[in-house]
């Protein structure tokens, strides 16, 4: 796995040295030799080399990452340039077609989120390929609520968008009435007519971050 060399590490350092941690190190160890998982090791911590602590200004949360080849790169909804754009992800950008008036890329590869302070972050790093949540249950929640944790004691306003029961079971932990909550149902097929389209994230957003004095998000995901 590639190791966390940023900021992160100061806040998180403890948990590598946890007993789930240990166990689960050794579980995705075995899990990378014996079958094909998804994302390439290197990528597992992208989410925190691309977006610095210090640089947090949003968080969305995803579950797990995607499970078919060529898709899953660290980031929660992203996909690698060159791979179609899954559907819970061209609901996102059609969401934020009617929120901003951002045209639709050709690309799902949201690493100019990441930069600008987006954290992307799944609630479970890694998946058997093929197998949606095989790697639930592990100890990546436990890691991942810690990274969380670290977030929401940051004492500046951030962003939280909660899509879906799973992202919203977080929200007990968001204490920190500098931030912002804004929840959804999930932009997927299945429940995006429920209440995601229309919800407006991306806007009130960026007004919550230029009210505080933070330079807001600009969206668009360029055509590659």
């Amino acid at each position: 796995m590639g190791k966390i060399t940023n900021d992160w590490l100061s806040e998180i350092e403890a948990e590598f040295h946890k007993s789930y941690y240990k166990e689960l190190y050794k579980f995705i160890i075995s899990e990378y030799k014996n079958h094909m998982v998804y994302p390439n090791a290197e990528d597992i911590f992208n989410a925190f080399h691309f977006t610095p602590l210090k640089d947090v200004k949003v968080v969305i949360i995803g579950q797990d990452p995607y499970h078919n080849e060529g898709q899953a790169h660290g980031l929660c909804f992203s996909v690698k340039p060159g791979t179609k754009i899954p559907p819970s992800l061209v609901n996102i950008y059609k969401e934020l077609k009617a929120d901003l008036g951002c045209y639709i890329p050709n690309n799902g590869y949201l690493k100019k989120w990441a930069e600008q302070g987006v954290l992307l972050l799944n609630t479970v790093l890694t998946v058997r390929a093929h197998q949606a949540y095989s790697h639930q249950g592990k100890g990546w929640e436990q890691f991942t609520d810690a990274i969380i944790n670290a977030v929401n004691a940051q004492d500046r306003p951030i962003v939280f968008i909660l899509w879906g029961r799973p992202a919203q079971n977080k929200k007990v932990m968001l204490n920190n009435k500098k931030h912002l909550i804004l929840e959804a149902p999930h932009p997927s097929p299945l429940s995006a007519f429920r209440g995601f389209f229309g919800s407006k994230p991306f806007s009130k957003t960026n007004n919550f971050l230029e009210n505080n004095g933070v330079k807001p998000i600009d969206w668009q995901i360029e055509n590659m």
